[in-house]
């Protein structure tokens, strides 16, 4: 175990980007300074890497971040993709899509909404574009859904026209997630994997036995095909259980190992590298018929062979809902970092990782306190950038983090 190195990093000044939508472009970067890495020995199936921890050089300085505004004026806009033409989809908790077109202009989007569950934590939630989506135009999303027998989280598919007018479902791939009354711990993310798979992150509903039983899909993260059967590694469609609430899921450029990264208690939040049947040993039922929220986020005296963690936070939980890799040699010494925002905390937290990615070497946070709390984060692969969203709930955004170059 190697300890973390503290990476000094000087913070920017505000610069201007003519491409920005709302005029503003704001640098940012700050030091972060932990302990000891938390470690995990898992693998992430057959495509992880099989190389032994090694020692991995300190990185330099992160980057100045250019951080551009592309959508404001948001109601916690959950998610947020970049389609091959370079509209910017996201979509509203309590049910609105939203699409800025290349040319800056921002509208929005019809879709038939009309059986949306939208309560506390849980509503239209994650969005991703098919691997394919420039043939097929098909868009995935993890939503709350009313129902006569009763309440439920579904994954659904759907086209867009070519104007990016409107959105028309065309299936329900998965529609047995389960859900709380209220929508406490509803999950639920999305990654689209380039084979034409879906890896599924859910929430535990707050419920002491869920995120260990086997025939619920909550505290899961699940694989499926395209038309919602389980994936040949995930039987009855879970891939791994023992997770809390999983909101966030991301490949590592070059390995093909997947990363999920939950909500700890009081403390820990989790960034683990999935393994294929796997257990993340959540489980809160020391208690009978009690949600008890003072165990571990991962208890392998109770639950034996349980994997640990790559990386927690520690005491007191940051609150991270989602993670992304950075890919781009804009990045410098930090390119191939994780990169986990934080709604409590305010913040971008980079974590560069060992070459066989089972720990974390090094740590940086950028961001911190300068556009309240982040949620999503995806990769556009465009100059090494970042779709960012904020979780305010007032004049929320769809940011777009950019490495400066020099």
């Amino acid at each position: 175990m190697k300890l973390v190195s503290t990476v000094g990093i000087v913070a920017a000044t505000a610069c201007v980007l003519a491409a920005c939508s709302s005029g503003e472009s704001v640098q940012q970067a700050e030091s972060s300074q932990t302990g000891a890495p938390q470690t995990g020995a898992s693998t992430a199936g057959a495509s992880a890497a099989s190389t032994e921890p090694t020692e991995s050089a300190e990185p330099g300085p992160l980057p100045s971040l250019s951080v551009t505004t592309l959508i404001d004026g948001l109601d916690k806009p959950w998610d947020a993709v970049m389609a091959p033409d370079g509209t910017v989809l996201t979509g509203e908790r309590s049910g609105r899509f939203v699409v800025r077109d290349p040319g800056g202009d921002t509208r929005e989007l019809d879709a038939d909404l009309g059986d949306l569950y939208a309560s506390g934590e849980t509503g239209l939630m994650g969005i991703a574009l098919a691997t394919d989506f420039a043939a097929s135009r098909t868009v995935y999303t993890c939503q709350g859904v009313r129902g006569d027998a009763g309440n439920r989280i579904a994954v659904m598919s759907w086209t867009v026209d070519p104007g990016w007018t409107q959105l028309s479902r065309t299936g329900t791939l998965v529609d047995d997630i389960p859900v709380a009354d209220g929508g406490r711990h509803g999950g639920c993310r999305i990654l689209a994997h380039p084979d034409g798979t879906l890896y599924i992150g859910t929430g535990d509903t707050a419920s002491p036995t869920v995120p260990q039983d086997r025939n619920s899909l909550g505290g899961k993260v699940l694989h499926v095909n395209a038309d919602g059967s389980a994936a040949a590694d995930a039987p009855d469609r879970i891939f791994t259980l023992g997770h809390r609430n999983v909101q966030g899921l991301a490949i590592r450029p070059d390995t093909g190992q997947i990363y999920e990264v939950e909500q700890g208690t009081s403390r820990d939040d989790e960034l683990n590298l999935l393994e294929a049947g796997g257990n993340y040993g959540y489980s809160p039922d020391r208690r009978p018929s009690v949600y008890d929220e003072s165990v571990p986020m991962t208890d392998p005296e109770r639950v034996p062979g349980a994997l640990p963690a790559v990386w927690s936070s520690g005491d007191p939980t940051i609150a991270t809902p989602d993670v992304t890799f950075v890919d781009g040699e804009q990045w410098g010494s930090w390119n191939g970092a994780a990169v986990i925002s934080s709604q409590q905390g305010e913040k971008l937290v980079f974590l560069m990782l060992s070459q066989d990615g089972t720990e974390y070497v090094a740590d940086a946070e950028a961001l911190e306190g300068t556009y309240g709390r982040l949620r999503s984060l995806t990769s556009v692969g465009t100059d090494g950038a970042f779709l960012l969203t904020t979780d305010n709930g007032s004049d929320d955004q769809v940011l777009l983090v950019t490495p400066e170059v020099g």
